[in-house]
């Protein structure tokens, strides 16, 4: 890999990753030389887990949700912290302050499903002086004024805060169940490689309440989020063109989630995978093989021409599943051209039909990256 300035500092923004899995851009046999890789047997202890793993390249910590106003109008929301850690050997201007070790990116965006609006905004900004940052230990991670908190006098409670000049949101959250985790022996796979994995669990159902603002108006709001949190120093697998990421919250009290990784032929990869979370918490790994998803219909974005499902049809005979998702508004895309620099589409959808033979609806958060261009995981 050609080192890197600190002057050309921002090219490192293409390296930063997405939501819900890892998407690396470095060759994987290069990432032992200065950070760990996720391997099995690691053992998750909350609430330190929580905090940032400085010694891993990559990680983020990922909120979605649905929420309503007492006058009926609905929002959906993502709020988003990464922290990319740059190589010893690049980084150029130790001990300043103002030496890059660790780069921050957020993002945030507010679908008004009433008003039929999407709105979102990126940032980047590096440790120094308190710009940015994520505490080890505990969960804290900010970019200027956008914030996720949990404090210790407060817990469980995470505070979530961010706001643009058109939107804002000011939300507290707490775990109606435990942190699940997913994959197999303490690591979620991305590659058919031993180095392509991350540590990956989520909080997969989350009360919550507080403000939205849109405009001048403030809702006070209530609803059920998500979070994802995951670290990890790998890249994907070398045929992976994009990938596709299901979180719903369904009716019966059960939540599934969903990464198909796909190719360039439109099949999946076999590393695909997911997990259910039964009603007492309890979680079911899922492999590639007992969840089919079937794209119904599309949408294409006049922006970047990118052509993205919006409606799917996910089928598991073993979990007696059948149900049909369906995003609640088409426009929903991101062009985070200030800071990770990918067009991808995230968005809330709704969902409905069986699960082990009852009637069952549902709501989530589908994310979809490689249709407007293709993911490149490689620098």
């Amino acid at each position: 890999m050609t080192k890197l300035r600190l002057a050309a500092m921002t090219g490192l923004l293409l390296l930063a990753g997405l939501p819900a899995f890892f998407r690396q851009s470095i060759a994987a046999d290069e990432a032992p030389l200065a950070f760990d890789r996720a391997a099995p047997g690691y053992q998750y202890r909350f609430p330190g887990d929580h905090g940032a793993h400085e010694r891993f390249r990559t990680e983020w910590w990922y909120y979605t949700g649905q929420v309503v106003a007492a006058n009926g109008r609905r929002f959906g929301f993502q709020l988003t912290f990464f922290r990319r850690a740059i190589p010893p050997d690049q980084v150029q201007t130790l001990p300043s302050k103002w030496s890059i070790q660790q780069l921050y990116l957020a993002h945030f965006a507010l679908t008004d499903l009433g008003a039929g609006r999407f709105y979102y905004a990126d940032k980047v900004s590096r440790e120094g002086f308190g710009k940015a940052g994520a505490e080890t230990g505990r969960l804290h991670a900010w970019v200027d004024r956008w914030s996720v908190l949990m404090d210790e006098r407060t817990a469980p409670h995470h505070h979530l805060q961010a706001s643009t000049e058109d939107v804002a949101i000011t939300l507290d959250v707490v775990p109606e169940k435990s942190p699940v985790l997913h994959g197999r022996d303490g690591i979620s796979r991305k590659g058919a490689d031993p180095g392509q994995a991350s540590h990956y669990y989520s909080l997969t159902r989350l009360a919550t309440e507080g403000q939205i603002r849109v405009g001048t108006e403030t809702f006070a709001v209530t609803g059920l989020s998500w979070m994802d949190h995951e670290f990890g120093s790998a890249d994907l697998g070398p045929h992976v063109v994009g990938w596709d990421w299901f979180s719903l919250q369904l009716s019966d009290s059960t939540e599934l989630m969903w990464y198909s990784l796909r190719r360039a032929d439109g099949s999946s990869d076999p590393v695909s995978s997911g997990t259910l979370v039964l009603a007492d918490g309890r979680a079911q790994p899922l492999g590639a093989q007992d969840l089919t998803i079937e794209p119904l219909a599309y949408w294409t974005s006049p922006r970047s021409k990118g052509r993205y499902p919006q409606r799917w049809r996910l089928t598991s005979p073993a979990l007696g599943l059948d149900v049909t998702v369906e995003s609640l508004l088409a426009d929903q895309e991101l062009d985070t051209a200030r800071s990770t620099r990918v067009t991808y589409w995230e968005g809330a959808v709704s969902a409905s039909g069986r699960s082990r033979g009852a009637p069952v609806t549902g709501r989530g958060y589908v994310e979809l990256t490689g249709y407007a261009e293709r993911f490149t995981p490689k620098l």
